[in-house]
């Protein structure tokens, strides 16, 4: 499953302020207040002055790297399941309830591809352990109840990194039984 994310962006989304090499910068998956999804790229520093958006579907955090000169933009904007994963269940980064339900989710995905192995429960039973197959990392995710209200509330998220699915086009209506539907000039109706 790969996801369309824009790039990390070069200046502050609060601020305007080019990012330095280094600099720690929350980034957030977005929609608008006029329903369009972005992502929104801010200092760690600037993150509380920024306007809320309409809803925030996650957060991760990262320390800025620019581009090389003549790296492929598009390349980087494909991102995994996995990735995103990794990125959001990184323990570096502060824990945000927003992501709980998209870590839940994506888990159960990648545990069921062979990709995070369950290794049981914390202690006191309130996360569910992983390991991811390739680095061995281990991670650490809030248990959920996985019913149809957590997939109704996972939906929205799922719209914004994969797309919402096609609906399909109605049906023509079937013609009327008595019209000829022969085609040139001398189709008429049937009697």
């Amino acid at each position: 499953m790969e996801l369309n994310l824009h790039p990390l962006a070069t200046k502050c989304y609060v601020s305007g302020r080019e990012f330095a090499e280094g600099e720690r910068v929350v980034c957030y998956l977005v929609r608008e207040a006029d329903g369009l999804t972005g992502r929104r790229d801010v200092l760690e520093s600037e993150a509380a002055n920024m306007q809320a958006p309409a809803e925030i579907f996650c957060r991760w955090v990262i320390s800025y790297k620019p581009r090389k000169a003549g790296e492929n933009a598009d390349r980087n904007l494909k991102m995994t399941a996995e990735n995103l994963f990794v990125t959001l269940a990184d323990p570096t980064n502060p824990p945000d309830e927003t992501n709980t339900p998209l870590l839940q989710f994506l888990a159960l995905m990648l545990e069921r591809k062979k990709i995070l192995k369950p290794r049981g429960k914390t202690p006191e039973g309130a996360r569910n352990i992983f390991e991811h197959a390739r680095s061995h990392q281990m991670y650490e995710i809030p248990v959920g109840d996985l019913n149809a209200e957590f997939f109704v509330k996972i939906q929205g998220q799922l719209d914004v990194l994969v797309g919402a699915p096609k609906k399909k086009a109605e049906e023509p209506k079937a013609s009327p039984a008595n019209v000829d539907v022969a085609s040139g000039p001398e189709a008429t109706p049937a009697s």
